[in-house]
Parts: C-alpha cells; sequence; structure tokens
C-alpha cells in the first residue's frame, strides 16, 4: 500500500508537542478503510497538504482547540489522514486516529439518509404530513407574539402576561419541512420556554415513542414552509421517530443494520461501549482563561432515547464512509444505500433563498438541502469550497462535507465549537487542489 501523506517538519512547534503529532501521524490506517493513493495521482500537491497539519497546530499552540483529526479523499481515495495535538489537556494524552468524538448535529445528515431509505422503498413520502405517523401533530397551531400583534383572527385571545396567541397553521407539517428546518417545530422562536418545559420534564428512561407525541401539542414558531429556523432537537428527534414507527425497529437498529453495518462503520453508536470511553476526546470550551472541560458532563439523548438531532458519537474514519458514500452516488465498495438521483435530490438546494443569513451563515450564495447546507455559490458567499459542496457540522466542532463533481469528500472531527477554524481548514483543503 502506497503511503499516505503526512507532515513530519513541525517549524515552531515546540519538540514535546512535534513527537505528539508525530506520533498521532505514524499510528496504523487500520482504521481508514478507503485505498490510499499518492496526493498527487489525484490532483493534490504534498507540500500544499502540509498546510492542513500547520494550521491545526497554529489553533493548538493559540489554545484555540486542543487538537483535532483530519480527513481528505478524492475519486474514492485517501490522500491525507492525521491526528494533531492531544485528545485530553490535563491528561496530555495524545490525539488518535481512532479518535470517538460527539457528534452533535453531524448526526442529521445521518437521519436524514435513513428518511430517504424509507422514502425510496416507498414506504413513506417527503410530503407526507407528520400527523400520518404520529396523530398528535394534526391541526398545528402558529404562535404569533402576542405583544406586537393584535389578535382579531386568533384561535385565543392573548390574556394578561401570555407571551403569544395562536392560529391555525396553513398546513400540517410535513416530512420535508422538518428535514429543511422550514417546519417551525422548536426553532427557538417564542415557543422555546415552552419546549425547555417538555425537555426539562422527559425522564431518562423515556424513548422516542414516549416523548415525540407530546411535541404534537407544541405551537410552531411560525407557518410552515415560509422561513427557515433551526430546529436543534425537536425536529430531527421526530423524524428519528417516524423511521421507528415506518420501520418498525428502534433508530438505533435501522441505521445499524441499514447503514453502519453496510458501510463499515463499526465505530459509530448512540451508546458507546464502556471499553471504548477511553477513546472519547475530551470536549472544551474557549474561556478567557483558556480551554475549559464544561462544568457538567453534557449528552444528547439517552441510553434509551436514540436522538436523531445529536445523539450519535463516531470516529473520523468511520464518517468518511458515510461521506464517501454521498460522494460515490448512493453506494460504497458494492453496498448500495439510495440511488444517485436520491442523493442528488439531498444535496441540492430545496429552500431557495430562505437559508441565506441564517446562524451566522452568509448572507447570499447559500442553500440547504436535507439535512445539510449546500454552497450555491462560492463566490457569493465568499467561501473556500467549491459549489455544489454539501454538509454540516455539530455543537462540539465535528465538520465535514462532499462534492460529487470534484469528487471530494472531507472531514475535520475537533470537540471545542468555532466557525472561522472551519473556514481555515476549506481554505487549507482547496489550496492543496492543483486540478
Amino acid at each position: 500500500m502506497t503511503p499516505i501523506h503526512s507532515f513530519s517538519t513541525f517549524g515552531r512547534c515546540a519538540a514535546p508537542r512535534a513527537a505528539i503529532v508525530l506520533s498521532a501521524v505514524l499510528l496504523p490506517l487500520a482504521a481508514a478503510s478507503l485505498p490510499v493513493a499518492k496526493p498527487e495521482d489525484l490532483g493534490l500537491a504534498p507540500d500544499r497538504l502540509q498546510r492542513i497539519h500547520e494550521m491545526i497546530m497554529r489553533r493548538v499552540e493559540a489554545g484555540d482547540i486542543s487538537g483535532a483529526v483530519t480527513m481528505v479523499a478524492r475519486r474514492g481515495r485517501l490522500v491525507h489522514f492525521e491526528a494533531h495535538g492531544l485528545m485530553d489537556l490535563e491528561a496530555k494524552k495524545p490525539m488518535t486516529k481512532d479518535a470517538l468524538f460527539r457528534l452533535a448535529s453531524s448526526t442529521k445528515p445521518v437521519t436524514a439518509t435513513a428518511i430517504l431509505i424509507l422514502m425510496e422503498e416507498g414506504k413513506l413520502k417527503l410530503t407526507d404530513p407528520v400527523a400520518k405517523y404520529i396523530p398528535e401533530f394534526k391541526n398545528s397551531k402558529v404562535a404569533v407574539e402576542a405583544a406586537r400583534t393584535p389578535a382579531p383572527m386568533s384561535d385565543q385571545g392573548p390574556e394578561s402576561g401570555e407571551r403569544y396567541y395562536t392560529v391555525p397553521a396553513s398546513h400540517d407539517i410535513t416530512i420535508i419541512d422538518l428535514l429543511t428546518h422550514t417546519s417551525g417545530l422548536g426553532s427557538g422562536g417564542i415557543t422555546g420556554p415552552d419546549l425547555q418545559k417538555l425537555l426539562q420534564a422527559r425522564t431518562p428512561t423515556e424513548t422516542l415513542a414516549d416523548f415525540i407525541p407530546r411535541l404534537g401539542a407544541l405551537a410552531l414558531d411560525f407557518q410552515p414552509g415560509t422561513e427557515w429556523r433551526y430546529s436543534g432537537l425537536a425536529g430531527f428527534d421526530t423524524l428519528g421517530r417516524i423511521v421507528e414507527i415506518v420501520s418498525g425497529t428502534t433508530l438505533d437498529q435501522f441505521l445499524r443494520k441499514r447503514l453502519f453495518e453496510p458501510l463499515g462503520m463499526d465505530n459509530t453508536w448512540f451508546n458507546v461501549p464502556e471499553k471504548e470511553l477511553p477513546r472519547i476526546a475530551t470536549i472544551y470550551n474557549r474561556t478567557p482563561s483558556g480551554l475549559q472541560k464544561p462544568a457538567a458532563p453534557f449528552r444528547i439523548g439517552s441510553p434509551v432515547y436514540f436522538s436523531g438531532a445529536g445523539g450519535l458519537t463516531s470516529a473520523a474514519p468511520d464518517y468518511l464512509q458515510f461521506a464517501q458514500m454521498l460522494c460515490d452516488g448512493g453506494q460504497l465498495n458494492g453496498k448500495r444505500i439510495l440511488s444517485p438521483w436520491t442523493v442528488d435530490l439531498m444535496l441540492s438546494n430545496n429552500v431557495g433563498e430562505l437559508f441565506a443569513g441564517q446562524i451566522g451563515r452568509p448572507p447570499k450564495g447559500v442553500g440547504f438541502g436535507l439535512g445539510g447546507e449546500v454552497v450555491v455559490s462560492a463566490v457569493d458567499a465568499r467561501l473556500r469550497k467549491p459549489n455544489g459542496s454539501y454538509g454540516w457540522d455539530g455543537a462540539f466542532g465535528t465538520y465535514w462535507w462532499v462534492n460529487r463533481k470534484e469528487q471530494m469528500a472531507v472531514v475535520l472531527f475537533v470537540q471545542t465549537p468555532g466557525r472561522s477554524l472551519q473556514y481555515d481548514f476549506d481554505n487549507a483543503v482547496s489550496q492543496a487542489v492543483i486540478e
């Protein structure tokens, strides 16, 4: 096998840190199942790929992140795979290539894929109302802020001290409304406190089947399909429950059988086995005093609540398998998950101009597909990745994208949030492409 490109000159990095990174770079590639190739054979410059490591280590030395795992594949072959820095600062534990990362919202495209598998089998339609599967979502209401708008056409007038009144929704929310964050369900608007009450009342033993029907009583933040507002938890947890109802199995089991096992994603779980816990990279937050662990452990979901919005933990090589499947039009290693046409639907802008300017995104040049962001015009968006790129990120720092035209799949896994690092990573990847 051709040795993968690795960086061995560390510039201004201190010698001990250089030793840490070098040991990580030289770890075996058993975890990476994509074939390895010379970068120059696939249109990337080896010396320019070194800049990925240089950029990451500048961030490590500046105290922005503790460490990272980065991967770049083109035309189905791996050209860059490195572990950088530390996975735990206090223990001075080097980052490893098989480190586990909490995906948070990088779970969402996986859940979207589950929905699309069932769509292809004819078991659901993207235009189906959620109420077809979960009756509690029938006859949805939309919240209107009481302080700003009179209520002559409301279902119920606001009483003293009420934050909003409700009006009928133009239509019951649909599966595609949830996939594109245009449903208004739990999207951080005026009904936010109501959602928080529901979440706080959820017990550790409750499943998606127990909890999701309660969301049906939640007023929507806007008329479905008229706005893009991020539904961090409610929307994709509801999609996870639809997967369970339609498939007749838990979301955990469905993903294991229909996605993870076919793709060889043996290091991706809702519940990490106890023996694998030492592989989990530590989450750090940036503070004026430097990187600090969160005050309390944070988990999205529970051992029995399989959060389709953010509950998965995975390793970078596993997630690259998923990304490469999309890049290859829905198949990998002879295992077909989706048809190319379905992948094209997923990776296309499904929301017009609604996504532009949302949650820190550029004011133009970007759209939203099914579960992820789409670059419509890199020039207009001032982004350093090519038009047609699709991907998403997670609250703890995971980030990835694919581009079918350029046949590129890239992964940046860290456990400290920060979008400026994503731009620098995109720049380091893009400048290494020479054909």
